[in-house]
């Protein structure tokens, strides 16, 4: 029997994306860019690049490290490079909807990507059908394609410009011409999008810590709406829409993003270990240690611990290197798939009374897992405090969710969820010690998954991007 290794159910990493325009090693920073990207998303990466004339791709299931060779890279010719590494939030896993796509069409070649979710992606492919369009994959990215394709406008930006307009959702997109490098955000902002400079090369990213590991500096955020357009003449900057309030995802600081990054002006790590802060604040508890459940739990325990004097240990260690499936043993052990990624260290614990500090809690089965192995371990009280609000609502703008009334905060009070997972306590960060952690205004995020206020309108149903995580999760 297999059981996921990723059973763990924590939201799961979207996407994210890389592209470089006008670097003779635009190949090997795309790379790069996306290896330190690589917790955006584990299922599959990859890479096109053009010399002006020719488009080469390669692409692959798996890790980027694993994926691309020095023959491959080397295979990946040109001055121009776009990537993707992948963790499916709308359409299937498989190579077939591996990014970026590349196309040939009546404008010669074209190849893209994107981080996010095309919340009526469904209507327009149906529509594109039904009007004569086939598809390869059942990616939204491809609709996309479709409708640039179809465009009657005169140049790249025009057909960009009118196809985006046809979409909503959260979502940073790259398009990679022949001569051009296109980098579009979404109206509202969701979905993050950056922009740098190597030496006379452009490069855009998801986060800035893929401009770190290239030796890249870091420019500006593209703001919502932008769409910038790299040539040989510089960089272009068009505002598709009307100037609208920014609803960035608040759950990039608390979860996805990498620490080291900063996002619209905000560093990741400071603003979790400021969310630890506020906790401590808003929600103290007599105890001996502060553990974090890591990784994305440790800033936060670091603010907690600074703020209430307790010492901070790491009394849950967690195994990097546990891939996606494991073998079970026959004979069954208690709490199989937590523990193959975490390990309590009792010499620390026991006896011991400990705040346990994490980023979220979905459905509940991860952290009831977790409190009876500290338990187990041999903590006198456990006391669990979160670094997000409680998760009500599903997410539909490229994030894994399972839907809402499977969300354990959607069903239960804070007492009842204690009681559930175990602990002697819980408590989460308020949103006002959320915002002020992050240090902007609630209005400037999108924070639907605990509010239910969701910028863009959805239809309250299953999104397609939500029928993956039972499979994932099927050891939970």
């Amino acid at each position: 029997m297999t059981t996921e290794a990723e059973g763990y159910d924590h939201f799961h990493d979207e996407c994210g994306v890389f592209g470089v325009f006008n670097h003779p090693e635009a190949a090997n920073l795309t790379y790069l860019g996306l290896y330190a990207q690589q917790h955006r998303g584990q299922e599959s990466a990859g890479i096109v690049s053009t010399d002006g004339h020719n488009f080469n791709t390669h692409r692959g299931i798996g890790l980027v490290a694993d994926i691309f060779k020095k023959s491959e890279i080397k295979a990946l010719v040109g001055k121009h490079s776009i990537g993707h590494v992948r963790y499916s939030t709308s359409g299937e896993s498989g190579l077939r909807n591996c990014q970026p796509f590349s196309y040939e069409y009546a404008h010669g070649g074209i190849a893209m990507c994107h981080n996010g979710n095309i919340v009526n992606a469904p209507e327009l492919r149906s529509e594109l059908e039904q009007r004569g369009s086939i598809f390869q994959s059942t990616s939204d990215t491809e609709v996309l394609i479709h409708l640039v394709a179809r465009s009657n406008a005169t140049s790249m930006k025009e057909r960009l410009a009118e196809a985006v307009d046809k979409l909503y959702g959260g979502f940073s997109l790259l398009v990679l011409g022949e001569e051009r490098l296109v980098g579009i955000r979404d109206r509202h902002g969701i979905r993050p999008l950056v922009l740098g400079q190597i030496d006379d090369a452009w490069v855009l990213a998801s986060e800035t810590c893929a401009f770190d590991l290239i030796g890249a500096t870091f420019v500006r955020d593209i703001e919502p709406g932008e769409m910038v357009v790299i040539d040989n003449n510089g960089i272009e900057s068009i505002a598709l829409f009307p100037p609208s309030k920014p609803n960035f995802c608040v759950f990039e600081y608390i979860y996805f993003a990498r620490p080291d990054s900063t996002l619209e002006g905000v560093n990741v790590y400071q603003s979790r270990y400021q969310i630890g802060v506020e906790l401590a604040k808003e929600a103290p508890a007599e105890a001996d240690l502060v553990i974090p459940v890591p990784d994305s739990g440790v800033p936060p325990a670091m603010g907690y611990a600074e703020a209430t004097g307790i010492p901070f240990q790491m009394g849950l260690i967690r195994n990097h290197y546990v891939g996606r499936t494991f073998i079970e043993p026959k004979q069954s052990i208690r709490n199989f798939g937590v523990k193959l990624k975490l390990n309590p260290n009792r010499k620390l614990i026991e006896g011991k009374r400990v705040v346990l500090v994490d980023d979220s809690i979905v459905r509940g089965t991860t952290s009831r897992k977790i409190v009876e192995m500290v338990r187990a371990a041999g903590a006198k009280e456990i006391h669990m405090r979160i670094s997000s609000p409680p998760t009500k609502h599903s997410c539909f703008y490229g994030v894994d969710t399972p839907d809402a009334n499977e969300l354990m905060a959607n069903k239960m009070s804070v007492d009842e969820m204690c009681q559930a997972i175990g602990a002697d306590s819980l408590a989460f960060v308020s949103f006002d010690g959320l915002y002020r952690a992050v240090g902007k205004p609630s209005e400037m995020h999108c924070d639907a998954c605990f509010s239910g206020n969701y910028p863009v309108p959805v239809e309250k149903k299953r999104s397609p991007q939500m029928s993956l995580l039972r499979i994932h999760n099927r050891g939970s």
